[in-house]
């Protein structure tokens, strides 16, 4: 998970801090170099790590830290605003041309995952309704075009190419002729990439986006380099001039330093970041949002948005109506276990939910969440639909079948059985201690 061990370590001297009453200087200084020693142990830029620090502790050691009730609390607001501020305050959007189409360029080395990304991003795009054309321009790379071609194919966007003996001017050129006489709106161009920044590279993009003028340039760096895509960024926009930045593989970052420090050093927002393989796992870039998940106070916004995505709102409203009325099946449950494991990783899910620490995470690890739900699906499957809708009826030899049949025991059944009434039973509590209340209570993911 991204930021897991920076997460991990801020958490312990926030720990420590709110243990205290009151906090004297030497508290905030000594917090201070253990929050330095997180941050460089997560590949943080040294310069911004020092910038960092020093404008907390000048607001830590102050009156409204030092004269607070809730001294603890009021160091981990500081240190939250200034990673907000250091991650670029507010989401920055994608801008679009007054006049169709708009003309993204997206550019970045090989390997940074641009020809997913660019796939991703157009099918977001047409999510909005917009008419998005890939614009296939790695004349050099063997099987780019085919690359681009099996992402536009995936999430139903039309490619542009032209082979590979045209030059790549040339083909952004006549792309932007056929998106007008074609209705498409925007355009993203899939530039070469190089395993480094040559001055080849920089001139042949520096000759597309002076023929078509890009309302952006969009640079997509791996997260996974740390350090080196800082260096990336600063090389492009030093000698390109980028509007944008996406960090992609940042799932498999649990470091996160790149995030950190790459909108620092360049000045350039990131605009996405991708989370993992699916269309939805690029995501908007938000600074609030990542601080929070960063410092262990979840991301509740982006649970919602996910769970949005997954979950259809007339079925919500039907399976509340199951649950009010105490007539949740099992049915109903496998239906929503399935929903909620396509929403992303599990441990991943359980990060963006405030007040769970690396303790619960750690121990999530061991229990091996995805396993335990894979097992749960395979018992409620080997289930007649008459025993998911009515487990009443399931009795000894019923028990047996249904345990021979998802690999499992008969205790494992048995288990399953007494946490499904369990569940229901607390349900049931739960609307009675809302009922009367203004507002019906939600149950996660509904």
């Amino acid at each position: 998970m991204a930021f897991e061990n920076l997460s991990n370590k801020l958490q312990e001297v926030f720990k420590q801090l709110r243990g205290k009453g009151k906090l004297t200087e030497d508290d905030v200084k000594a917090a201070m170099r253990e929050v330095k020693i997180a941050l460089l142990e997560a590949d943080v830029n040294f310069k911004i790590v020092k910038q960092f620090i020093k404008k907390v502790t000048e607001r830590a050691v102050g009156a409204e830290v030092m004269q607070s009730l809730t001294p603890g609390q009021q160091v981990i607001k500081i240190v939250n605003e200034e990673l907000i501020e250091l991650m670029g305050s507010t989401q920055s959007k994608l801008t679009f041309a007054k006049h169709p189409p708009t003309i993204y360029m997206m550019v970045g080395l090989q390997g940074a995952g641009k020809t997913t990304t660019s796939g991703k991003l157009a099918g977001l795009l047409r999510k909005e309704g917009r008419k998005p054309l890939l614009v296939a321009c790695d004349v050099y790379r063997p099987a780019a075009i085919k690359q681009l071609q099996v992402v536009g194919k995936t999430y139903g966007i039309p490619v542009f190419e032209m082979g590979d003996k045209l030059s790549p001017v040339e083909i952004s050129k006549h792309a932007v002729e056929f998106a007008a006489k074609n209705g498409n709106d925007v355009i993203l161009i899939d530039t070469a990439g190089r395993l480094h920044i040559n001055e080849e590279l920089m001139d042949e993009l520096k000759d597309i986006k002076t023929e078509v003028k890009p309302q952006e340039v969009l640079l997509v760096v791996d997260a996974m380099t740390g350090q080196d895509a800082v260096t990336v960024a600063e090389g492009f926009d030093g000698q390109l001039g980028i509007d944008g930045i996406v960090l992609t593989k940042l799932d498999g970052d649990t470091r996160g330093g790149a995030a950190l420090s790459v909108r620092s050093v360049t000045q350039k927002p990131i605009k996405y970041i991708g989370m993992g393989e699916k269309l939805e796992d690029l995501e908007p870039f938000y600074p609030d949002r990542m601080a929070s998940r960063i410092l262990g106070m979840g991301d509740v916004l982006s649970l919602i948005e996910k769970a949005q995505m997954n979950i259809d709102a007339k079925e919500a409203a039907e399976l509340e109506k199951k649950m009010r009325e105490n007539e949740f099946t099992l049915e109903d449950f496998l239906s929503q276990m399935q929903k909620v494991r396509k929403m992303g990783p599990i441990k991943d899910l359980i990060g963006m939910m405030p007040g769970l620490n690396k303790f619960n995470l750690d121990a999530l690890d061991k229990v091996d969440a995805e396993k335990e739900m894979k097992h749960v699906e395979a018992i409620i499957q080997s289930m007649t639909k008459a025993e998911r809708n009515g487990t009443s009826v399931i009795n000894g030899p019923r028990k047996k079948r249904i345990a021979l049949g998802s690999g499992s025991t008969i205790a494992d059944v048995n288990r399953l059985l007494k946490q499904f009434e369990e569940m229901k039973k607390m349900m049931k509590q739960m609307q009675s201690i809302t009922k009367g209340k203004k507002g019906k209570f939600k149950f996660p993911f509904i």
